[in-house]
């Protein structure tokens, strides 16, 4: 019995009895997440797709991950007798990123152990379950574009703004070379981060160039104003301000500090969720400034809403199996039926979350500018 009894103390002071608890046939072949900060343990993944937490609070009445059990309220971690808490997801959760945060004691924290990545308004802890078709996303031994970091002056909203540009591999050394331009939107409660960081763009775009299947072409990320409007307040936006700083002060400064092809029919617009909406709602008001629409989880088209069909050379609407891909096939077939090269692509086991739009852009990227 004093054997047993040691036995159990170590169990739940290292987290292990709550690991085996309702989570029939998981496989301990956990390791770290891709994502945690340098010599951090936790967070951990399995080849299953569960997730594994462990977070110091010795002094902590309850502690409770915002990841799993299908939106019921997250996984309820265990304290052991080291003063750690620790669980895993009741289930496998979807492939690629999620955002994730930490409740303790009611209040709103983030993972000790994870990078902080800019979502839902705030800086959240981030968490990486490996793909299946994580390859196009992986850093390779290729070459690689720069992802610089610009300023541009601002008069409509009395300030200096931020953009991350992508530039491909060879933009340096190519310089009688000029580049069309996908300008490219976050989500809402997103920044202008999140395309590169979250979403991997710079590195989709290396290794569809290294294996030649894309006309290489520049990415710029600005902020889409969004965050002004909270949550379930949409009816109070207008798109006017983001127009403006995008139409007239953005796409100006980088067609003269880039070396731009600065034409329409060698300018994209596309974006995610929110940032579709703004794709949607600017490319319709400007008919002269893009000929490739892309919305990703980001609304549709009607071919009532184009009036120059001769002026848009793409449009492409995607989503996950998870969300409405009922509506986006319709949508695209209504389009196709009046004439429009329009394209659908549906990810597969996803839903509103990143992997569904990192494979949104691989698809998208090699049908860009192909004339």
């Amino acid at each position: 019995m004093k054997k047993y009894s040691i036995l159990m103390m170590f169990l739940m002071s290292h987290g292990i009895m709550c690991f085996s608890q309702g989570t029939g046939g998981l496989k301990e072949d956990f390791k770290s997440s891709v994502l945690n900060q340098p010599g951090q343990e936790y967070p951990q993944v399995n080849s299953q797709g569960y997730a594994r937490f462990r977070i110091q609070a010795p002094k902590a009445d309850s502690v409770k991950v915002s990841l799993g059990l299908g939106g019921r309220g997250g996984t309820i971690l265990t304290k052991g007798a080291d003063g750690f808490w620790a669980g895993t997801t009741e289930g496998p959760m979807d492939e690629g990123f999620h955002y994730y945060n930490i409740t303790i004691d009611g209040g709103k924290f983030n993972d000790p152990g994870a990078l902080n990545f800019f979502g839902s308004t705030r800086w959240e802890s981030g968490i990486e379950i490996p793909a299946s078709d994580q390859d196009f996303y992986a850093l390779k031994n290729v070459p690689h574009g720069n992802v610089q970091l610009i300023l541009f002056p601002s008069a409509s909203t009395k300030a200096s703004r931020r953009a991350f540009v992508y530039t491909p591999p060879g933009y340096s050394t190519q310089l009688s070379k000029r580049y069309p331009v996908l300008y490219l939107q976050h989500g809402w409660g997103e920044d202008e981060t999140a395309w590169m960081n979250q979403g991997r763009a710079n590195l989709i775009m290396d290794n569809l160039i290294a294996e030649g299947k894309i006309k290489p072409f520049i990415i710029v990320n600005t902020y889409g104003m969004t965050n002004e409007i909270k949550w379930g307040g949409m009816k109070d936006f207008s798109i006017i301000p983001f127009q403006t700083v995008l139409i007239d002060e953005l796409i100006p400064y980088v067609d003269a500090n880039f070396r731009t092809i600065a034409n329409q029919s060698q300018r994209a617009m596309a974006g995610l969720s929110m940032g579709g909406m703004e794709t949607r709602t600017i490319t319709l008001n400007k008919p002269d400034v893009f000929a490739y629409f892309g919305l990703l989880s980001g609304g549709l088209y009607a071919p009532a809403d184009i009036k120059d069909k001769s002026k848009v050379k793409l449009i492409f609407l995607s989503c996950g199996s998870k969300e409405s891909p009922d509506r986006i096939k319709e949508a695209t077939g209504n389009l196709k039926n009046a004439g429009f090269n329009a394209v659908s692509f549906i990810s597969p086991n996803t839903g509103h979350e990143f992997q569904t739009w990192r494979r949104s852009l691989y698809v998208l990227a090699p049908m860009l500018f192909k004339d």
